[in-house]
């Protein structure tokens, strides 16, 4: 039986951006968002899927962002959030990679390793590049306005077909809801 995941962006979306994260001090959980992953692990698996053009571009090590990542993972576990990969692109937005998003190389390795279906599954995240990659993978894309959501609204509304919600509150309300919908239908 194929599975239902929900992909999630790091920075912007679960944690505020304040750009080039890699210090747990200065680690801020947006409101919501630790319970907002809370809700949504009753019904899907929970993935990140993050580029971190920081560690191309040299402003930290991929040793620094894998300390960060480790100490960030073990706080969602201690709230009771299992996160079953964490995904990361460690290049700069100019390198020519096969992993950062929009690209699907990501999705593709879950898709397969947890025997997902994409098209009841979902991808959130601030920025335009998250909403491309559930596009290209057949999943619904949400876009947040939290982090640089409000700043690239206009390239979501000109150019993507997709929901936009406040936060990943909003958001998970808004999944568990068309959840129990489409649950309740089945028993009609």
């Amino acid at each position: 039986m194929k599975r239902k995941a929900i992909f999630l962006d790091r920075d912007g979306t679960i944690n505020e951006d304040i750009g080039d994260l890699f210090k747990i001090s200065d680690l801020t959980f947006i409101p919501g968002a630790i319970e907002a992953m809370k809700i949504l692990q009753q019904r899907y698996l929970l993935f990140i899927i993050t580029n971190q053009g920081g560690i191309g571009k040299g402003v930290f090590t991929e040793v620094d962002f894998l300390k960060f990542n480790q100490q960030f993972l073990n706080i969602l576990k201690s709230e009771g959030i299992n996160i079953q990969e964490l995904y990361y692109c460690p290049h700069s937005p100019e390198e020519d990679c096969i992993c950062r998003k929009p690209r699907n190389h990501f999705i593709e390795i879950a898709k397969q390793k947890y025997n997902l279906n994409l098209r009841e599954s979902f991808i959130i995240g601030d920025h335009p590049s998250d909403i491309e990659t559930g596009k290209y993978t057949n999943m619904t894309g949400i876009f947040l306005l939290t982090g640089h959501g409000k700043k690239h609204l206009h390239e979501i509304k000109e150019n993507n077909k997709c929901l936009i919600m406040d936060n990943l509150y909003s958001a998970a309300i808004y999944i568990m809801s068309k959840y129990k919908k489409s649950a309740d239908e089945n028993f009609i």
